[in-house]
């Protein structure tokens, strides 16, 4: 089985609606994608609908959160979606996304950057709008070479000249309502450096005794040193480890099943799951 289990479409700020995406998917060669789009389960009607036989959607999502000042992101897997806690969360979330975007917007032009809101709510479309959507903007108007350019000191990493923060869940609280709606939290791609500040080491053994279920290992941004560092991490605390795409579409230069998560660390997932279950494909 290949099995990716961190994807994301234009729900949020993927490129590939939701029903390319799994149509990509299976052309791509999977068995299992999980769609995780940023605080939104948007996504999750039109990727069933269009489900190819064959291919299983996991539905999920990845939440922002911020622990001592820095920034992370926490995958919740097969969770249910109308469970009130966790969608107030994710509610609150997405409701920051807009003016701390239009924020951002309006730094980049004190910086002489010709870029307007109305542009970027127009890449974002229905989307969740985020860095991403402005970095693209960016892209069109040749202030960096690429979306990845972007997200540097100068423009929009956090701290950066026009980075502005947004609300952003405890990841401790997160936890406790990913698994009060059923699901399974793995944190996501922990230790990439080259995106900023990570969190110490220290924190993923409290945010473990704290019902984390699992770390994204086999990521783009961790090299084999790093990734040899956290399966040794996740052995000590009893951590599931995965592996995963980042999948954004043309955004990003990675590619559907990149990296896959072990069979059997997915069937333990799906049984740790009460939220969900994964939807096996109809042949839409």
């Amino acid at each position: 089985m290949r099995i990716d289990l961190h994807t994301h479409s234009t729900a949020s700020d993927g490129t590939d609606t939701p029903a390319e995406l799994v149509r990509n998917a299976a052309a791509a060669g999977l068995d299992v994608v999980a769609l995780t789009d940023h605080d939104t389960v948007g996504g999750y009607a039109e990727a069933t609908r269009a489900l190819p036989s064959g291919l299983t959607l996991v539905t999920g999502a990845e939440l922002s959160c911020r622990l001592n000042g820095v920034s992370l992101h926490m995958l919740a897997y097969l969770f249910d979606p109308a469970e009130p806690e966790l969608a107030a969360e994710r509610e609150l979330v997405r409701d920051d996304r807009v003016p701390r975007a239009q924020a951002m917007v309006a730094k980049l032009r004190e910086l002489d950057v010709p870029i307007t809101w109305e542009r970027v709510a127009e890449i974002a479309g229905d989307g969740a709008v985020g860095r991403p959507h402005i970095a693209t903007a960016l892209v069109e108007l040749g202030v960096v070479e690429s979306v990845s350019d972007a997200f540097t000191q100068d423009w929009l990493a956090d701290g950066g000249r026009a980075h502005v923060e947004k609300h952003e869940s405890d990841p401790f609280e997160a936890i406790r309502l990913i698994k009060g709606a059923g699901g399974v939290a793995v944190f996501a791609h922990p230790l990439a450096v080259k995106r900023g500040q990570c969190v110490p080491e220290s924190a993923i053994g409290e945010l473990a005794a704290a019902g984390l279920d699992g770390i994204e290992v086999d990521h783009m941004d961790h090299d084999e040193d790093t990734r040899a560092r956290l399966r040794g991490l996740a052995a000590d605390l009893g951590l599931l480890t995965t592996g995963s795409s980042d999948y954004h579409g043309s955004r990003k230069t990675c590619r559907l099943g990149e990296h896959t998560t072990d069979p059997e660390v997915y069937g333990e997932i799906v049984r740790r799951a009460t939220g969900a279950f994964p939807v096996p494909g109809a042949g839409g």
